[in-house]
């Protein structure tokens, strides 16, 4: 797809063509062309950049990369004391897959990108990353966080290449502690290229401190001091849980605390200016060089300006730091997911994003990844079988190369035979013979069709419980059905032999949990200006998104019940409107 133009509306689709047909035979609401160039403006209504909004208003234009899982140092409060199981090469995102999935970032509204890690600048293909990312058109910064081991090495061509801003991470300056804390030694080296990235003209140099109580609270002051000479900006972080880094509350110190220690012996110690975005909070001490800033994700969290997102190094898109919930983008790019389905299946993991994370205690508690991954297994594999997030879940449900699913069709069906059960010649697919027919529409004259279909899933008590808390093992049971529903529907002529191949104008699907009836309800609209209704359509997408409800929660309890899947209502055509309510 040509980045000059880029068409924005999240219900409408093409179904059933070629990747190199697509573009052209899109169906829109309203014309509306956003060159790539506006498309990365901060001033643009959130509604013009619907793939990047949730549904509280944020428009996530800040996309962090994790490149790699692997790190030449062992902090104690990023990677667990055992240490972490690796993901296989062949399941991490090649370097093509990256800079695919950031042009398709970027072509949306995307205007910084962040390399990290594990420790971005193991990876070897770093350079020509960040070279690439520099050439594509929008992106107006990119950026690095690494631990600083090797910049001395690296830092000069990394800056030819383009790199705009540099964070560094530091909890210590002392070389004791350091290595104490990272099970290695290096601190040194870190501080050679926290100089060197001064001398190249890198201002402010951000360097990143895990504030913990019992290790480096004593440095505090020595840290403030730090930016006396320097054009640094430093920025201590509080301390967060992770899984397998053994956080305690009492660890923490909080920003306010840490305030106080300052104004103790910085009375004229002030605040600045904050962009809408920041995560820090900045100060400064009059008559020094650099400044200070507070990251307060536990006791003063700031996700009502959030703006980022995360591509971890096993392609998965991750929306919130401290979510369980992920969904996997390499599965879907490797199982040629067009570019609509991609944006589709983005648009809706970013539109679920809660308002705020669950608070400091509730962090503690919940399974997330290690910090060295944000990669941690959400089920147990022995049990479940391979990740099946996104697209491997929804690919379940069709066969893109087969006009009979497997998964609806035993292979011992016989169509022909179960068609002949009933000849009567009001059926419009059947002959007088009993043999199988498509309708001609040849002659019928195109008109406005809608229509809505519905059902539902009872789920139980326990699955109730864990899809309210986001926690099923599989992921985001919600946003999974409503992307299954929406492929599905859209692929209606693939599962039902005798449907037409239509082009659908608008379709959404809906899924919502009842907590009182413990039941996933489910709605599907489709839309189309045809010759044929688009009743099979709502119904394939209400019955794809049950099935998914299903599978997901299926190692929960196998007492489920999928039920009352219905036409609700149905307009245009010659045989007149339809409503169940008014159905007698």
């Amino acid at each position: 797809m040509s980045c000059n133009q880029i068409f924005f509306h999240c219900s409408f689709f093409s179904r059933g063509l070629g990747k190199k047909t697509t573009l052209f035979k899109r169906f829109f609401s309203y014309t509306k062309y956003v060159s790539s160039e506006t498309a990365n403006k901060a001033e643009l209504n959130p509604k013009e950049l619907p793939y990047l909004t949730d549904d509280h208003g944020r428009v996530h234009t800040y996309l962090r990369i994790s490149l790699t899982e692997k790190c030449n140092l062992r902090c104690n409060y990023c990677m667990p004391a055992e240490g972490v199981k690796l993901t296989k090469k062949p399941e991490l995102l090649t370097t093509n897959e990256i800079l695919t999935l950031s042009e398709l970032f970027v072509k949306q509204g995307v205007n910084k990108i962040r390399l990290t890690g594990g420790e971005p600048t193991v990876h070897k293909d770093l350079l020509p990353i960040v070279e690439s990312l520099k050439n594509i058109n929008g992106l107006e910064q990119v950026a690095i966080t690494t631990n600083g081991l090797t910049l001395t090495k690296q830092l000069v061509n990394l800056q030819r290449a383009g790199l705009d801003v540099l964070n560094i991470s530091l909890d210590t300056l002392k070389s004791d502690k350091y290595e104490k804390i990272t099970r290695r030694k290096g601190w040194a080296r870190v501080i050679a290229g926290i100089d060197l990235a001064i001398q190249l003209g890198y201002n402010p140099v951000k360097i990143n401190v895990v504030a913990m109580r019992g290790f480096n609270d004593d440095e505090v002051l020595d840290f403030v001091e730090f930016t006396k000479d320097r054009s640094v900006d430093v920025r201590f972080i509080e301390y967060m849980p992770f899984t397998g880094n053994k956080w305690e509350t009492e660890k923490m110190i909080p920003f306010s605390e840490m305030k106080s220690i300052i104004l103790a012996k910085y009375p004229d110690f002030r605040a600045l200016p904050n962009k809408p975005n920041d995560t820090s909070k900045a100060y400064h001490i009059p008559g020094y060089k650099g400044q200070l800033g507070f990251i307060t994700s536990m006791s003063e969290h700031f996700c009502g300006s959030c703006n980022r997102i995360r591509l971890m190094a096993d392609g998965s898109l991750k929306v919130c730091l401290f979510g369980n919930s992920e969904i996997s983008l390499r599965d879907a790019l490797r199982n040629g997911c067009s570019e609509e389905d991609l944006l589709l299946m983005i648009g809706a993991a970013i539109k679920r994003k809660k308002k705020q994370h669950a608070g400091m205690m509730n962090l503690a508690q919940m399974p997330n990844r290690p910090m060295i991954l944000i990669d941690f297994k959400m089920h147990n594999e022995k049990n479940h079988g391979p990740r099946r997030r996104g697209f491997n879940i929804l690919n379940r449900y069709f066969q893109i190369n087969s006009p009979f699913n497997t998964y609806l069709f035993p292979r011992s069906f016989n169509l022909t035979r179960f068609c002949q059960m009933s000849t009567s010649s009001k059926l419009t697919h059947v002959t007088a013979e009993g043999k199988v027919s498509m309708v001609d529409v040849g002659e019928k004259v195109n008109s406005e069709r809608v229509a809505v279909a519905s059902g539902k899933v009872f789920v139980g008590p326990k699955v109730t419980q864990l899809i309210k808390e986001n926690m099923m093992k599989k992921g985001d049971v919600l946003t999974t059905a409503q992307l299954a529903g929406i492929i599905g529907a859209k692929k209606t002529s693939d599962l039902i032999p005798l449907c037409h191949n239509i082009f659908l104008s608008h379709l959404e699907v809906n899924c919502t949990l009842n907590e009182e009836n413990e039941t996933v309800v489910i709605t599907c609209s489709a839309k189309s200006t045809g010759k044929t209704g688009v009743e099979m359509e709502a119904l394939t997408g209400v019955s794809v998104a049950a099935l998914t409800v299903y599978d997901m929660c299926k190692a929960v309890t196998k007492a489920m019940v999928i039920k009352d899947i219905i036409l609700v209502k149905k307009s245009g055509g010659y045989r007149g409107d339809y409503d169940i309510d008014n159905s007698g």
